[in-house]
């Protein structure tokens, strides 16, 4: 079954056939709100959005580890996470949909393992590609399919938050490789390793990160929505097109 977390832009999958909503108690605590399942295309799907589906819970606040226990918990086996990001490199300009395929953390003070060191020994997962590499693949070619340009890899630099990153702090995650910036890419993809969920992310560039385009002298916050607003349809067209053909492909549900 596939999870599908939404983030800025995506409280709700307006094309989702909702069957019946949940709520799902964890270990970590409580989950953004409750699980939406539904059927898009032609396969099962779980729902969460990752700020509450009012938009209430700021990124560091997100109880990301009980989000993905309670993916996991209700046989979820795959996630794709659609977030909003910032763009740094000069050809990401807002409106370009995304697959990254690196990610650097330079967030603090999150629950971010589920490691607790009391429950048996620590294990050490392998980090060195952070999305899975199938997954990737799968929703590169629905895009093709769909005729959606979608841009194939970006370094990903996942910031605390909430507020937005100065001019000075964009040039250092330039300098750092960074080509994209948003605020909750970790440790959500680290949890879902730890869990051996494949876990890629589908990015919505929403604005000119600080200093860049028509960010240079602040973000244009009236125009950021109209961007999502317009982006969001066709992620959903994409999920909805990585649905059928896993199906399929023969996955399971």
């Amino acid at each position: 079954m596939l999870g599908i977390i939404g983030g800025s832009g995506l409280t709700q999958l307006a094309n989702l056939d909702v069957s019946h909503r949940e709520i799902v108690r964890t270990p970590y605590g409580e989950p953004s709100g409750p699980l939406t399942f539904g059927r898009l295309g032609c396969q099962d799907v779980v729902f969460i959005a990752r700020h509450g589906y009012g938009h209430i819970i700021p990124p560091h606040l997100v109880n990301y580890r009980a989000n993905l226990h309670a993916m996991h918990s209700v046989g979820v086996r795959r996630i794709v996470s659609v977030a909003s990001v910032g763009g740094i490199r000069a050809d990401i300009a807002p409106g370009t949909l995304l697959v990254p395929h690196q990610i650097i953390d330079y967030t603090w003070g999150r629950e971010m393992t589920f490691q607790s060191g009391i429950d048996g020994p620590v294990v050490h997962i392998d980090f060195t590609e952070p999305y899975d590499t199938e997954l990737r693949q799968q929703l590169l070619s629905v895009a093709a399919q769909v005729g959606e340009a979608v841009v194939d890899g970006a370094v990903y630099a996942a910031t605390q938050g909430p507020r937005l990153e100065t001019a000075a702090e964009i040039d250092r995650l330039e300098r750092d490789g960074v080509e994209i910036v948003g605020m909750t890419g970790m440790p959500e993809a680290a949890l879902a390793r730890e869990l051996e969920l494949p876990y890629a992310a589908l990015c919505v560039v929403a604005n000119w990160a600080a200093g860049r385009g028509d960010s240079v002298h602040g973000i244009r916050f009236e125009s950021l929505e109209a961007v999502l607003q317009q982006a969001m349809g066709r992620v959903r067209t994409m999920l909805e097109a990585l649905c059928s053909v896993s199906r399929h492909s023969g996955e399971g549900p």
